[in-house]
């Protein structure tokens, strides 16, 4: 048996892919000139697969922070916290973070994946219950194998199936511990945090919050979903990344749990990973600066989604639940997703495709991210071009010229 023989079925896909022309997964960018602008197989394209949401990846003092602190401190850290100790821009990130959040404890990873990877593992061990929604992200069942926890999955948004699971392990002992996210990344929706909560109280669990996309785009300041909610006070754990509203790399964990430190010396994806580079921790810091400074970025961010996604609606898309940054294109089938993306790249708009079995209930999607610095003119052209390719395979049905007149 060859080393890779169980990934046949992916092999044949991306031999599929290609033969059509398209690689969806393999994109090269030739030039990105602006948040929403680069140059794509040599042509101009309006980027809208970015998450991206602030528009902050080309801001003037994130870029100038960065390119100092590269200046000052080099190119990397070599290694991680443990073994070659901390910058001062680490903890100063993470004391700032901690006071953005209102919290008392801050860690920051190297990425959002880790982040995910290391605070769960740390907290779920083997005599623990994680109480997962089906559709959260792939680092947070990986979490789940790393730390050898119980896992035990509920159906997406479904807080009486929630309920139903965690009665079911009344008396026995070990942890429980429920996972969910704020923003889903695929579809967009949100998850019911209040009744999330009523069953967290109930059961006397612990309740942590993935605020990756939702961190900049929800709540008064930002903060996410739970301060959207009002619910902050019921969130044990809230984790998040640098990589979609700050523009940047990174992850982070925020908690009040008086025991929350132990884990920079037993979370193993903190300690066996180089930190993050200096330059990354300064623009990181001026975007939390310029976010919260520039409440608007995120009035035009809201402003833009009701554009993009009221326009591909009465289009006749079949979108995501609700609207949101993430704005998703159910497609019937993995063949037409492809053929509508590499049609649509064409036309110079790129999105991402997302296919099964990356996607909930096995669903195609075309997935658009929306960014406060897209104007209003791209969105149009956005939804022009979108309509345009599903008149031209099949997705929408074309109107007749009689109803055009």
């Amino acid at each position: 048996m060859g080393l890779f023989d169980r990934y046949e079925v992916q092999k044949d896909v991306c031999a599929r892919f290609r033969a059509s022309g398209a690689e969806p997964f393999a994109v090269k960018m030739d030039q990105v000139l602006s948040p929403t602008e680069a140059i794509v197989n040599g042509c101009y394209t309006i980027l809208a697969g970015t998450n991206n949401y602030l528009g902050l990846t080309f801001d003037a003092a994130c870029v100038d922070a960065a390119a100092e602190a590269a200046e000052s401190f080099g190119t990397g850290t070599t290694g991680s916290r443990i073994a070659n100790g901390s910058y001062d821009g680490h903890q100063l990130l993470e004391d700032e973070l901690a006071a953005f959040y209102g919290r008392k404890h801050c860690m920051v990873f190297t990425t959002g994946y880790q982040a995910n990877l290391g605070v769960i593992s740390a907290i779920a061990g083997p005599d623990d219950f994680l109480m997962l929604d089906a559709d959260c992200h792939a680092s947070i069942y990986d979490a789940s194998r790393l730390g050898q926890a119980t896992v035990i999955r509920f159906r997406h948004n479904d807080a009486a199936d929630l309920d139903k699971r965690l009665a079911r392990l009344a008396g026995k002992p070990g942890n429980k511990i429920i996972v969910t996210e704020g923003i889903y990344s695929m579809l967009g929706d949100q998850a019911p945090l209040a009744e999330f909560v009523e069953v967290k109280r109930r059961h006397g669990a612990y309740l942590l919050v993935d605020e990756a996309h939702s961190m900049g785009v929800l709540g008064r300041t930002g903060r996410g979903l739970a301060e959207a909610e009002g619910l902050e006070a019921d969130v044990d754990f809230i984790t998040g990344t640098f990589s979609k509203s700050l523009g940047a790399i990174g992850g982070y964990c925020v908690s009040d749990h008086p025991d929350f430190d132990i884990m920079r010396v037993v979370s193993r994806p903190y300690m066996f990973t180089a930190s993050l580079p200096p330059s990354i921790v300064a623009s990181v810091r001026a975007a939390l600066k310029v976010m919260v400074a520039h409440p608007e970025l995120r009035a035009r961010l809201w402003s833009n989604v009701g554009i993009l996604y009221d326009g591909l609606q009465r289009q006749g898309f079949d979108l995501g639940p609700r609207k949101g940054p993430v704005v998703a294109v159910h497609l019937p089938s993995a063949e037409m997703g492809v053929a509508v993306w590499k049609a649509l790249l064409d036309a110079g708009v790129y999105m991402n495709l997302a296919l099964p079995p990356a996607t909930p209930s096995g669903t195609a999607l075309l997935r658009c991210s929306v960014c406060a610095a897209h104007d209003r003119e791209q969105l149009e052209t956005i939804i022009r071009a979108l309509t345009g390719v599903a008149y031209a395979t099949g997705l929408l049905e074309a109107p007749s010229e009689a109803a055009v007149a």
